[in-house]
């Protein structure tokens, strides 16, 4: 065991983080630590880390050979490239504590010093210190070289470097730290970094042996290395064995089991509770309802599943455009007369989701700008359709007026009248109170995401071009946006790393590499030959079966009074029934599992 913490709680005023928090890390974990965003992640792996205290609870570590990548890379002007490859939780760090142990104990004087002892184990941490900064400047090197970075940029400022070199720094510390370490934390690792590099990190800590605990949003992440998932809601953490895709499963069930429970003790409590009462009132002489009661009081008592609060986005559509939409001919893009994109050739017809994906620094965002007239192309034909009602989400979120809140962005667009209607739908994206009236400066990546994509509801559009539309959301908000984009019914066009949204969303990818372009058809495992997800979990509507009838698309067969779950990718084998009456919506709606389609010339496969 390396590390074990148990019934860890904290509090930052009123605010309780951390009500019931367990975790236990043996040699060669590797763990996945999931919660929507603000659940306490971040916390719970400082307190691991021993960068905060926790207000009770036990914490047992049994190693000081430890690793940390933060969330955010180093950008001060105070560090240089070196400074952050340093292992400040590693074997160097080991060496440099007992060497202030022993500088402390010779200045304290103490006359039962065994002043040989200390001499000489103090001589020895020196020669162990000296070589192993030798041979640190070596890694070093090697692990910048890894990720693609030169040797001569040991000695630059963090604030210097360009935020993908900074990154790159950090993959770089990673690469070093694994060297001598028995345990990694690494907090959100996958953020900004391209396809190739993340799967190239994926590779890295899968052969490395180290016991590691992720913080992730990136679900195929996720699936590759963690061999446990833990989940931190309301406080608590839920431990399960397998990867994220195995969590999913496990945890439907869970809430399924605790549901029925809940109700099971419910209707049995009131039923006992009525016949208490009955026997109070027809045999008021006696004490027979006290023992009745006494009996409902030792009822073991069982919680009620928690309500998670889920957002609701629903992109409206407008008029569809003809059948082509976006025609590009022999592009070439430059900037800073630098050519970026060249030869670029597209023909994007209605109803195509495209995702686009390469390596940083390619062109990506510089394409999709050209293409819907943001930026200027050098040569070449560009025809957009005249009947193209563009939405564009920029990951930079030029749109938003940083020094507005959330409540007066939206009030520019419906009208300062409609104060309440803005409220409702910021509402829907679980934006409230002070999230609301703060400026939007002041919000944190995925809350200024929410904001955005808000504004994008608001309009009507039959394409939407999208750059990196998930950056900074958890989980259950990436599923929600991918829930909406696949009812919708106009032209999508995005530009993501994440590679599971290229497989549930798009049936076409681009790929940018060398200043060309190369559109493939089908989902980004397909194309690139790796085995894709055939299933996933979505939010499904549940009907009532009004007349028996027959899914002539699946060959199922429905019984009157039945209960159907549709996924929005199913509807529309049900629409005729649904319009004919045989199934009737009941206002529920529950999570289910649903086949990935990855046959974009038969939608209703």
């Amino acid at each position: 065991m390396l590390l074990r913490a148990e019934s860890l709680t904290k509090a930052f005023g009123p605010v309780k983080v951390l009500l019931k928090a367990d975790l236990q890390i043996n040699e060669g974990d590797s763990i996945g630590l999931i919660g929507i965003n603000g659940a306490g992640k971040s916390t719970f792996l400082k307190i691991l880390l021993g960068e905060e205290r926790c207000d009770t609870g036990e914490l047992i570590v049994n190693t000081r050979r430890i690793g940390y990548l933060p969330q955010f890379a180093e950008s001060s002007e105070k560090y240089t490239v070196r400074d952050v490859l340093g292992r400040p939780y590693g074997h160097i760090e080991n060496i440099k504590r007992r060497m202030r142990e022993l500088d402390d104990l010779m200045a304290s004087g103490k006359e039962d010093i065994d002043w040989n002892a200390v001499t000489t184990e103090y001589a020895k941490l020196e020669s162990e210190l000296s070589k192993s900064n030798l041979d640190d400047e070596k890694i070093q090197i090697e692990a910048l070289e890894t990720v693609g970075l030169s040797a001569d940029m040991m000695d630059r400022s963090m604030d210097t470097l360009s935020g993908g070199e900074r990154t790159k720094v950090m993959l770089s510390r990673v690469v070093v730290q694994a060297e001598g370490c028995d345990l990694l934390f690494l907090d959100e690792p996958t953020s900004h970094l391209d396809i190739d590099t993340v799967e190239w990190l994926e590779d890295f800590l899968l052969d490395s042996h180290t016991a590691c605990v992720v913080i992730s949003h990136d679900r195929y992440f996720l699936d590759k290395m963690a061999v446990k998932t833990v989940e931190i809601a309301n406080g608590k953490t839920r431990e399960y064995k397998g990867n994220y895709s195995a969590f999913i499963m496990k945890k439907m069930l869970d809430l399924d089991r605790m549901e029925k429970e809940y109700r099971k003790y419910v209707t049995q409590k009131k039923k006992q509770e009525e016949i208490a009462a009955q026997l109070h009132k027809d045999q008021w002489y006696l004490t027979t309802h006290k023992t009745r009661q006494k009996l409902i009081d030792k009822m073991e008592e069982k919680e009620a599943p928690e309500k998670s609060k889920e957002i609701t986005v629903r992109i409206q559509a407008a008029p569809k455009s003809g059948k082509n939409v976006i025609t590009a001919k022999k592009l070439k893009i430059s900037q800073g007369g630098r050519v970026i994109l060249s030869d670029v050739n597209l023909d994007i017809h209605k109803g195509e989701k495209i995702g686009i994906y390469g390596a940083n620094g390619e062109g990506k965002s510089t394409l999709i700008k050209a293409l819907i007239g943001e930026l200027p192309f050098d040569e070449g034909e560009l025809w957009i359709a005249p009947g193209a009602k563009i939405g564009y989400f920029s990951q930079n979120h030029e749109n938003l007026d940083l020094d507005l809140t959330a409540e007066e962005q939206i009030l520019q667009v419906i009208g300062k009248d409609r104060r309440a209607d803005a409220r409702k739908l910021l509402a829907r994206m679980l934006l409230f109170n002070e999230e609301v009236d703060k400026p939007m400066r002041y919000l944190s990546g995925g809350e200024r995401v929410r904001v955005a994509i808000t504004l994008l509801l608001l309009q009507e559009t039959n394409l939407l071009v999208l750059d990196e539309p998930t950056n900074y959301l958890d989980i259950p908000a990436r599923h929600a946006v991918e829930e909406a984009l696949n009812e919708y019914d106009g032209t999508i066009i995005t530009v993501t790393h994440d590679r599971y949204f290229l497989d549930t969303v798009c049936n076409k990818v681009c790929e940018v590499k060398d200043g060309h372009i190369k559109m493939h058809s089908g989902t980004y495992s397909s194309t690139k030959g790796r085995p894709n997800t055939t299933e996933i979990v979505m939010d499904a509507d549940e009907y009532r079966v009004m007349s028996p009838f027959t899914n002539w698309v699946t060959g199922r067969k429905f019984t009157k009074g039945e209960r159907v779950l549709v996924a929005p990718t199913e509807m529309k084998s049900y629409e005729w029934a649904i319009s004919q009456g045989k199934l009737k919506k009941t206002g529920g709606r529950q999570r289910k599992k649903v086949a990935v389609d990855n046959n974009p010339e038969n939608p209703s496969k």
